[in-house]
């Protein structure tokens, strides 16, 4: 990618930067966890009309960065489905009520993750993609996040102040390619306060967008989610074991 490139966030991308967004998600899961297309079509299928995208792109089209966020809708939400089943086979109905969740009010974060070797604005790739989730979740009014994240990346956004909790009743289990992920969620409003107060250098980089030079970042109206009257076609991508 050229650093001098123009890098610019884009909530819901359509047409051809959509497709561009999920074949980066693509290459960073295979990547990662080795998730063939067709694995990911599997798990993510089912899932589809109630995804949403954010791509960090360059001005020539190309997607430095992806994050997959999953609505509420009937469809559910994958890391609570996933979270029933096995390896944790939660009575997810008693986890939601113990963590004072309300999955009406809840988006999963699917997938975030970047490409490797960025240079320039695109080593700002992974605080650029928080903060977009930050404006998504300002925006939209979201209540809780959950995800599935892989431990490893779990413990750096927690040095970052970025913690999670534990879905009650779970622990840290092999899913999708990666040796241990937990199912996590987090009531957001409660997230940024703490990061603000644990770590202050964080929350003005990844909450509050400051330092994110090189990087245009829309606003926070651009963030909001609208109904569309078609659903762009391609495959369905990675799973929340990454960001």
């Amino acid at each position: 990618m050229d650093s001098a490139a123009l890098l610019s966030l884009r909530f819901n991308p359509e047409a051809d930067l959509l497709a561009a967004t999920r074949d980066c998600e693509a290459e960073v899961f295979l990547r990662a966890y080795g998730n063939t297309r067709q694995q990911l079509e599997d798990e993510y299928g089912p899932y589809e009309q109630a995804s949403v995208f954010i791509a960090l792109a360059d001005d020539r089209g190309d997607v430095l960065g992806a994050c997959r966020l999953i609505r509420p809708t009937g469809l559910g939400l994958k890391s609570l489905d996933d979270a029933a089943r096995p390896p944790w086979s939660l009575d997810v109905a008693r986890s939601v009520r113990a963590a004072r969740l309300d999955p009406t009010q809840t988006w999963d974060v699917a997938t975030l993750g970047c490409r490797r070797g960025l240079k320039g604005a695109g080593k700002l790739a992974s605080a650029a993609l928080f903060h977009a989730l930050v404006q998504a979740v300002r925006a939209n009014q979201i209540q809780t996040a959950v995800m599935i994240i892989d431990e490893r990346v779990r413990a750096l956004l927690a040095s970052a102040g970025m913690t999670g909790h534990t879905l009650p009743g779970a622990r840290p289990a092999r899913y999708l390619g990666s040796a241990a992920s937990t199912p996590v969620y987090r009531h957001c409003d409660e997230a940024f306060d703490q990061q603000r107060i644990t770590n202050p250098e964080a929350h003005r980089l990844y909450t509050q967008g400051i330092g994110l030079d090189g990087i245009q970042v829309p606003p926070l109206e651009q963030f909001r989610f609208i109904e569309r009257s078609t659903v762009g076609v391609g495959s369905a991508l990675a799973v929340g074991a990454s960001a």
